[in-house]
Order: structure tokens, then sequence, then C-alpha cells
């Protein structure tokens, strides 16, 4: 999984801006925009984006290194 790419893919689905996004992780939008191009990202990184727009993107890396679980 591209991280970047799927980052951008749920802010697109959830209509938040990077502006939004630069702001509640306190860089600039260039950053952001930098952020989408990285294919991995340090789990502190990702772990804000989690918070911010409520998605759990560790899950989704996990069902896709090992598949999905039964529950």
């Amino acid at each position: 999984m591209h991280i970047g790419e799927k980052i951008r893919e749920v802010m697109h689905q959830q209509r938040v801006s990077v502006i939004t996004i630069a702001k509640e992780i306190e860089c600039e939008r260039t950053n952001v925009y930098n952020i989408f191009e990285r294919e991995s990202i340090n789990t502190g990184l990702l772990l804000k984006f989690c918070h911010i727009l409520g998605h759990d993107f560790f899950k989704d890396l996990s069902e896709e290194t090992f598949g999905r679980t039964r529950h």
C-alpha cells in the first residue's frame, strides 16, 4: 500500500482540505503534498492522520499485509 496515496484518498472522501491538515499537524501545505508522495511514513505522523481523519490507517496496512481477520 502506498500510504501517501491512501491518506490523500481518505482526505478527498471526507472532503478535508490540505490547509486543514497542515494546521492540525503544524506544517506547511507543501509538506502535506510531500506526504502524499511517500510510500511510507513514521508511525507518529500516521497516528496524527488517524486522529485527524478518524480513520485507522494501521488497520488498512495490516489487512493488506496479513489479510482480513475474522471476527
